[in-house]
């Protein structure tokens, strides 16, 4: 989103303050233009024969989100049963579709078997069951690199104390266990956290992964997963894709090479592609001033976007109802009873009640962990695509917070008595 003409807009010339007016605050909106260009530097910054990316739905599921990927030419990388039913429900193949769940039933698994979606396991008691029950389905192993990576300890999932993974170290039981039960492992899979800045840490994941891989073969795919560190900030650091991308096909090449044949690459980015597209705007309810701070307090909370407050995240906000003015400094609150604090010490340009704030990065992970807490209804999402405006889903009403609940005349009976 940039200034032009004095207002702030979004790609192809629309404007950030019409959509609120339009829809209302707080108001998730997503331009798909930014999804694009991420999901064309990613591919771009690879050169091998099979590249696929799979983009992981978790980050943002909305369905039109998920219809735009499938149109990119991406597959789908989901985590759950009800992420692989929504990914069928949008027109993915099943063939598309992996699904890397984590602490789950066998229940479930056979769900995404009958589905028909590749299957990607983490643990030996899983994996063993599944060999005795489905020995001639193919299957993808997650495997732990022991490897501690990420912008925060509850985002790193390879390190070796994780719930993720079957460890590096237990490949000879897992290769017992394969040899019993007849299973075939097509697929190697890893994924060490979110947010990784440092390439090295994925050429180093590389590494561990390929030889692992020598020990298998009849692979037909290695899964690097995703987490590459996206901009939070103006001028933020991010991961360099395109040195990574060149240093890893290099090596990815030589080691298919080396193995025999040229297998599918494989990446799973969701922050990657999503992150920087989405815009969460809040109208200012109240200034408040105490005997130091100066609290702008808004229309949302950690209800709408956990993030800041779950994880310390940083999230640029910008007052886009004043491009230009005087700057003050703000601590930007939300209106649910408990701390949930958006920033503080903000540089804004100075706030009045009724501006519009918006909060940038706000496209993965924030409506995804949204809630109904305090009973707050979740907003509406909105997307951008092509120069139009199109509603999405609609912001919740008090019907939406009681369809589920059930009234019992209990109550009324011991009254009555």
């Amino acid at each position: 989103m940039e200034i032009i003409n004095n207002s702030y807009q979004l790609s192809n010339g629309v404007n950030a303050l019409d959509l609120c007016e339009k829809y209302g605050c707080p108001l998730y909106v997503y331009d798909t233009a930014i999804i694009e260009r991420q999901y064309n530097r990613l591919t771009n910054a690879f050169d091998v024969p099979n590249l696929k990316i799979h983009y992981a739905c978790k980050a943002l599921t909305n369905i039109n989100i998920l219809k735009f990927m499938k149109s990119l030419g991406a597959g789908l990388d989901t985590v759950s049963i009800q992420e692989v039913w929504m990914g069928l429900e949008a027109g993915f193949a099943a063939s598309d579709i992996i699904y890397t769940p984590n602490c789950v039933s066998m229940e479930e698994i056979k769900f995404a078997v009958e589905a028909g979606v590749n299957i990607n396991i983490d643990n030996i008691s899983i994996l063993e069951q599944f060999g005795h029950v489905y020995p001639e389905v193919p299957v993808c192993v997650r495997i732990n690199p022991h490897i501690l990576a990420g912008g925060s300890y509850k985002i790193s999932t390879g390190h070796i104390d994780s719930k993720f993974g079957i460890s590096i170290h237990q490949v000879p039981l897992l290769k017992r266990i394969v040899k019993a039960t007849g299973i075939k492992v097509t697929g190697l899979h890893m994924h060490t956290g979110s947010e990784i800045l440092d390439s090295e840490v994925f050429l180093n994941g590389a590494e561990i992964l390929f030889n692992v891989a020598k020990e298998f073969d009849q692979l037909t795919s290695i899964d690097f997963g995703s987490g590459f560190k996206v901009p939070y900030k103006n001028d933020g650091i991010e991961t360099d894709i395109e040195s990574l991308g060149e240093k890893l096909s290099a090596r990815f090449k030589e080691f298919c090479k080396n193995y025999g044949r040229d297998l599918q690459l494989i990446f799973e980015p969701g922050k990657f592609l999503v992150s920087e597209s989405g815009f969460l705007f809040v109208k200012v309810n109240v200034i408040k001033q105490t005997t130091s701070t100066v609290f702008a307090g808004v229309d949302s909370g950690m209800n709408h976007l956990i993030r800041p407050m779950l994880y310390d995240a940083y999230h640029r906000i910008e007052n886009i109802s004043k491009p230009t003015g005087t700057t003050r400094i703000y601590n930007v609150v939300g209106y649910i009873c408990e701390t949930d604090t958006f920033g503080i010490n903000r540089r804004l340009k100075e706030v009045q009640e009724g501006d519009v704030l918006a909060i940038y990065n706000s496209g993965a992970y924030c409506y995804m962990m949204s809630s109904n807490y305090n009973s707050r209804f979740r907003p509406a999402e909105v997307m951008v695509h092509q120069g139009k405006d199109y509603l999405i889903r609609n912001r919740e009403t008090m019907e939406d917070l009681m369809k589920n609940q059930i009234e019992v005349d209990v109550f009324e009976l011991q009254t009555t008595k």
